[in-house]
């Protein structure tokens, strides 16, 4: 690792260090005048920002940075879960005050996701109606699966396909985790067959793909009146029902105020994990609502078909715990272009 990447790694864990700190938390060897020269080029390059003057300087990431430049995984991930440095609030200022001045993507990305799309169109303007709804169709049976199978769910994708397209149950499988499939389906159905559901995001829509997705399961509806753990880790989404509606309505705000597809699409899937506002059946939620924005758009929704489960949900943490978006953003453009070239 360089030790331009060093420090911002070090700033981010050690916000407003100054100038010696950094040095000594680097292990930095050169010179007091190289150290500062690296800072300077972190400042002008919009990576760190100085509060105070002279002596009193402090250094800490942009907002820009701080959610979106590369954590090592492997290295966060070998420490134990109990000795990981973690934003364990949630952070109310990382909708309202963060995310809505950040530019997700980088320009390369999105001249990659663009190109991307513009082949899904041209393949689907090619297509006949019944041709798209069997494709539809085969990345609806590989979401379904996929998503449940980041929960837990014991299904292969053979079984899941059988179970979908000839209502038959696998030996040895609980009835949960049928109706789990069933209801992505269902979610699914109700999606395709009402396109323009999230052109624009509310509450209630989000409440509505909730209670398809959790019918004739042993979930509460609505929105949660008691507090949730999360396996894995420390941190611990918000406790009280009014707190967990503002958020919810701080997210849509910004959900809908970005012009981005692809960020909006991005912000939902993490977000609404992040939030954690039901009982059970939030990611499966955030995937679908994810789903129906690009659908709703005219763009390529994911099957995620192809993602490690246990990559999704370490991506998953590291935005629990810090707040970084950078290893699901990789997840997700990786996931577009799979689902473009797969499908269409």
């Amino acid at each position: 690792m360089d030790i331009s990447r060093e420090i911002l790694q070090y700033l981010h864990y050690h916000p407003q260090s100054s100038r010696d700190e950094i040095a000594k938390g680097t292990a930095f060897e050169g010179s007091d005048a190289t150290m500062k020269r690296l800072i300077a080029a972190g400042i002008q390059n919009g990576n760190i920002v100085a509060v105070g003057k002279a002596r009193a300087t402090r250094y800490r990431l942009s907002d820009q940075a701080f959610l979106l430049m590369p954590l090592n995984l492997e290295t966060y991930f070998a420490q134990d879960i109990d000795e990981r440095q973690i934003q364990a609030s949630f952070n109310f200022d990382l909708i309202r005050q963060q995310l809505p001045s950040v530019v997700l993507f980088t320009a390369e990305e999105m001249d990659r996701l663009q190109k991307l799309q513009a082949e899904f169109r041209q393949h689907v303007s090619e297509m006949t109606e019944n041709e798209y709804r069997k494709e539809m169709e085969r990345l609806g049976i590989d979401l379904s699966w996929k998503s449940s199978q980041i929960e837990g769910n014991t299904y292969s994708l053979l079984e899941t396909e059988r179970l979908l397209r000839e209502s038959k149950t696998a030996d040895g499988k609980t009835k949960e985790e049928a109706v789990m499939l069933l209801n992505h389906k269902d979610a699914l159905r109700f999606i395709l067959d009402n396109p323009d559901y999230l052109q624009h995001l509310t509450l209630s829509h989000i409440e509505d793909i909730h209670r398809l997705l959790t019918k004739e399961l042993s979930v509460d509806r609505g929105i949660r009146h008691r507090r949730v753990g999360i396996t894995g880790t420390n941190y611990h989404p918000l406790e009280n029902e009014f707190q967990i509606r503002e958020a919810m309505h701080d997210t849509c705000d910004l959900i809908n105020a970005k012009e981005n597809i692809f960020e909006k699409a991005l912000l939902t899937l993490v977000l609404l994990s992040y939030i954690q506002a039901f009982s059970d059946g939030n990611k499966r939620t955030a995937r679908i609502t994810s789903n129906a924005i690009l659908i709703a758009n005219g763009y390529c929704p994911l099957s995620f078909r192809s993602v490690d489960s246990i990559d999704y949900k370490k991506a998953m943490l590291i935005f629990y715990e810090q707040n970084n978006l950078y290893a699901f953003k990789q997840i997700f453009i990786d996931q577009f272009e799979f689902a473009v070239r797969e499908y269409f």
